[in-house]
């Protein structure tokens, strides 16, 4: 047994030491800013505030998905926030999302800007705005909901559970590997058995629930999230995977995935994205000049 088995928690917990791990500089138990930064404002309607970690590709893949559909109102702004330096701690930053995570967005369409974050908010904010991606049958509507919203619930476990403490943890607890990788491999069963029914996760249509999950649980299956997927056994869950592989190939979603990434290969890197020739134009030199 390791040590952490003979560990007492105190009565009262006190922050007086380091978390430890990749995120140890940036955890910290209150809110708030940390300091002053206004945040930049491009021309477009929609300005996003992201970094293309799961949760920020989903909503770089929702708007290149409307513009895609003809959805000219849906140009926008992308700003990297780079969350290992603390961005989104600035003023700015906390006004827009006061819980201080990516991604976060910013509509200046109408009289009044109007903020919003969580990224499953984000999807049904844009999806109800243009009518798209969110069926309004209510019993479709109900099931693209449920499954959202099952994402939102479920991908804790997955990310700040299986992945921080398989990934980042600075030392391996079985325990607590174990415990979340039996949970991460239920998840992938409940959607391989729902993805077994139909070719969408809420049915026949392609919408924000799909956009939601594939990020997290496409990218799995795929074996390019914590480089787990043998460890899982990720490419078992063969409905996932072939859903996983159908979205990849979507030109929206490729365009999507590259939007505020700083990570990879270069060319999948698109660290701001101000116009939809931003994705053409791009050369190496730029690239390596943003970097």
């Amino acid at each position: 047994m390791s040590e952490s088995s003979q560990y007492v928690p105190p009565k009262v917990w006190t922050w007086n030491k380091p978390s430890g791990g990749q995120f140890a500089s940036i955890n910290r138990p209150i809110a708030g800013p940390t300091h002053e930064r206004a945040l930049p404002r491009g021309r477009h309607p929609l300005q996003l505030y992201s970094l293309a970690t799961p949760n920020g590709v989903k909503v770089g893949v929702m708007l290149e998905e409307l513009l895609a559909a003809g959805h000219s109102g849906a140009e926008y702004d992308a700003w990297l926030i780079r969350i290992g330096e603390g961005d989104q701690f600035g003023s700015g930053f906390v006004e827009v999302n006061p819980n201080s995570k990516i991604p976060a967005l910013v509509d200046c369409s109408g009289p009044q800007p109007v903020r919003v974050f969580e990224s499953g908010a984000i999807l049904l904010y844009l999806a109800e705005k243009f009518g798209a991606f969110v069926p309004t049958d209510p019993v479709r509507r109900a099931e693209c909901l449920s499954w959202l919203f099952w994402q939102m619930g479920s991908a804790p476990y997955l990310g700040g559970g299986f992945g921080h403490f398989y990934a980042y943890a600075p030392e391996k607890i079985e325990y607590a590997i174990d415990r979340f990788a039996m949970e991460a491999k239920r998840q992938m069963d409940v959607l391989d058995r729902r993805l077994a029914e139909s070719p969408y996760v809420a049915g026949d249509e392609y919408t924000i629930a799909d956009i939601a999950i594939w990020p997290w649980y496409g990218n799995l299956a795929r074996g390019l999230l914590y480089d787990a997927a043998e460890f899982l056994q990720a490419s078992s869950y063969t409905h996932v995977l072939r859903w996983a592989n159908q979205i990849a190939e979507r030109p929206a979603v490729k365009r999507g995935r590259m939007v505020n990434r700083v990570n990879g290969p270069l060319e999948e890197q698109l660290h701001e994205r101000h116009d939809a020739s931003d994705f053409a134009t791009r050369t190496q030199d730029k690239l390596q000049g943003q970097a």
